[in-house]
């Protein structure tokens, strides 16, 4: 924590004391499985998250909105001039400053040494409640409906959920009579220290909705393959997602041994949204439709998107 430990000390004994950790509320699991009290009307919510903040502003809910990570800035539709909090070491004494009824946290959130970062925020009696890693896109549906309950907005949460899943069922439905089913190499990390998804990931899902094969679709979630296993499973398509480096598409084309993969022979290597591809919310559809586009060149011409995205 960034915050003083002394005044962080002295705020819990003056909250204790003065009860306002007391108070009426009701019982929820959040999405590890934790049992947190919550207030029955959530009016000022912190966001720890941008997948989260997603999910709320699509809920019709930025309004609500007191406080939100730095990944979360670039959200069109939040609330100007928004604190803005580190993701790992959010700073305790802004928080407690704002008096929110609840922190929606994720399950990023926590440093490399699992240290939750909202401990003494708990210790204070202000709600946090965790947004597991989603590694599906049914993980996704369950993430806005729990959301969505928290917030009572039940049905907003339905209606995204429908639309996102309609958006999907046509992007299914376009690409299913596709022939030679193409296979996929995603990148979401680039040389040296490259990274793809395997199973058990919405990336993957992602790449199966589309009908194409992931080449890792058999490893376990988070993939480091060296660049011989990538070029022996030779991808027709190589998508990235990397967005800290100048020319991600050129990098790889330049890489020692890549001239033999297909992707890199037919110039089959397209660079992937990264906002959308990499936070779990209902804004996946904007990067399913540009892998769509890139996997499958007559997949050219979108139906307008149904989830605003821009």
């Amino acid at each position: 924590m960034k915050a003083n430990n002394g005044l962080i000390t002295l705020i819990i004994f003056i909250l204790i004391v003065s009860g306002c950790t007391a108070g009426s509320g009701r019982e929820i699991k959040d999405r590890t499985g934790r049992t947190v009290i919550i207030k029955n009307e959530i009016n000022r919510i912190v966001s720890t998250a941008p997948s989260n903040t997603e999910i709320i502003t699509d809920l019709g809910l930025a309004h609500k909105l007191i406080a939100v990570d730095r990944h979360s800035a670039n959200i069109e539709d939040i609330p100007a001039n928004l604190p803005l909090l580190d993701f790992f070491y959010p700073d305790a004494e802004v928080i407690i400053s704002l008096e929110p009824d609840i922190i929606i946290a994720s399950g990023h959130n926590p440093t490399g040494s699992g240290e939750d970062p909202f401990r003494l925020l708990r210790e204070t009696g202000i709600p946090v409640v965790y947004i597991s890693m989603s590694k599906s896109i049914n993980d996704i549906y369950t993430d806005i409906e729990f959301i969505a309950e928290l917030l009572h907005a039940e049905d907003e949460g339905k209606k995204l959920i429908s639309t996102m899943k309609a958006q999907i069922a046509e992007i299914t439905q376009r690409t299913a009579d596709t022939e030679n089913k193409r296979s996929v190499y995603f990148e979401i990390s680039a040389a040296p220290l490259m990274m793809t998804f395997g199973k058990d990931s919405f990336i993957n899902d992602m790449i199966c909705i589309i009908n194409a094969r992931n080449i890792f679709e058999n490893e376990n979630w988070l993939v480091s393959p060296g660049a011989e296993t990538i070029i022996n499973r030779n991808p027709d398509v190589i998508l990235t997602n990397v967005d800290y480096i100048d020319d991600p598409v050129n990098e790889i084309k330049q890489r020692i041994g890549f001239e033999h993969i297909n992707a890199v022979i037919n110039n089959r290597i397209f660079l992937i949204d990264n906002d959308s591809s990499s936070r779990p919310s209902a804004r996946v559809v904007k990067a399913l439709q540009q892998m769509a586009m890139a996997v499958y060149p007559g997949f050219d011409a979108p139906a307008p998107l149904l989830i605003n995205t821009d």
